[in-house]
């Protein structure tokens, strides 16, 4: 034990000389210092990673900061490619869902049907929010200048089409006019899915009381309102109104879309109507082949003049 402490006296009266503490040597001061170096960059770090979790950016290299400065344009939305798809674009609810009325000159003539089709969105239950959803897709020069001054948020859309004259009238029923009209829309419905929306279209003359969309199917592809409503939603003995049907856009719904368009001249008799062609094709074995789930709305809750609700109060 006495040798123990003479031994720490000894180390400790060489090391010292006064009150200064001698310094190692060179070899011994290079491992030191690189000892301390080592031990800083690794709490730097560590100290980085942990005020930066929450972004992660901020730990990246700076070469990699500059190079996400200079590429952040590689990461805005797509610009649209025409005007139907910023129209879209703008209209669109957050499942790129839209509202499509077709319209014409005699449609939206003031004191017309179209100044009631909107003034039952600010009314109705629930509705009014989907007003700035609502497209007006006009087949006339007049129909789009008027649908522009009627809407608070506008979202109109003119069709590109050259024979005006027989689309912007009257067009009464099964008139050569109509039936144009008709197959114009279909062919402009099949195009919005194309680009990937899903819509809910709605004649102008339909009133919005409520808001429907609860009263749709979940997972469905396609759901249309019926002339008349045998009470079963997935029988394809319902008589379909195609004046309201809401679809989602998928590969079955454009193929259904372009298959119903195209068989409007399978037929001797051209002069049928979008609903006909439909209860002519529905049970064809091509559509089931695609796969495309329907469902037929209740006319309790999306009644027609063919068979309207019997209380329009509490349904």
């Amino acid at each position: 034990m006495k040798n123990t402490s003479s031994e720490l006296s000894s180390s400790s009266t060489d090391d010292r000389d006064g009150d200064i503490t001698k310094l190692p040597s060179n070899g011994s001061q290079r491992d030191v210092m690189t000892l301390v170096l080592l031990f800083t960059t690794v709490t730097v770090s560590c100290i980085l990673v942990y005020n930066s979790s929450n972004n992660p950016l901020m730990v990246l290299s700076p070469w990699k900061l500059n190079w996400f400065s200079q590429n952040k344009t590689s990461f805005k939305p797509r610009e649209p490619a025409s005007e139907l798809e910023r129209v879209l674009m703008n209209a669109a609810m957050e499942d790129k869902t839209v509202i499509i009325a077709a319209l014409n000159e005699a449609w939206v003539a003031p004191n017309s049907i179209f100044d009631l089709f909107l003034e039952s969105f600010h009314v109705g239950i629930g509705t009014e929010k989907y007003l700035k959803h609502v497209i007006g897709v006009c087949v006339d020069d007049k129909a789009y200048e008027r649908c522009l001054h009627l809407h608070l948020h506008p979202h109109c859309y003119l069709i590109n089409a050259t024979d005006y004259d027989q689309l912007s009238g009257k067009n009464n029923y099964m008139t050569p006019g109509y039936l144009k009209l008709i197959w114009r829309r279909m062919e402009f419905l099949r195009e919005v899915l194309a680009l990937g929306y899903n819509f809910l279209f709605t004649d102008a003359d339909i009133l919005w009381f409520r808001d429907p969309f609860p009263r749709f199917f979940p997972d469905v592809d396609f759901q249309i309102a019926c002339d008349h409503y045998n009470g079963n939603s997935s029988s394809k003995r319902n008589w379909v109104n195609s004046g309201f049907t809401y679809v989602k856009a998928n590969n079955k719904t454009i193929k259904f879309y372009e298959f119903w368009c195209g068989s409007r001249y399978r037929f001797h008799d051209r002069r049928k109507h979008d609903q006909e062609v439909f209860n002519l094709i529905k049970r064809d074995p091509f559509v089931d082949q695609i796969g495309i789930k329907m469902r037929f709305l209740d006319t309790l809750h999306i009644g027609t003049f063919c068979e309207p609700s019997k209380d329009v109060i509490n349904v």
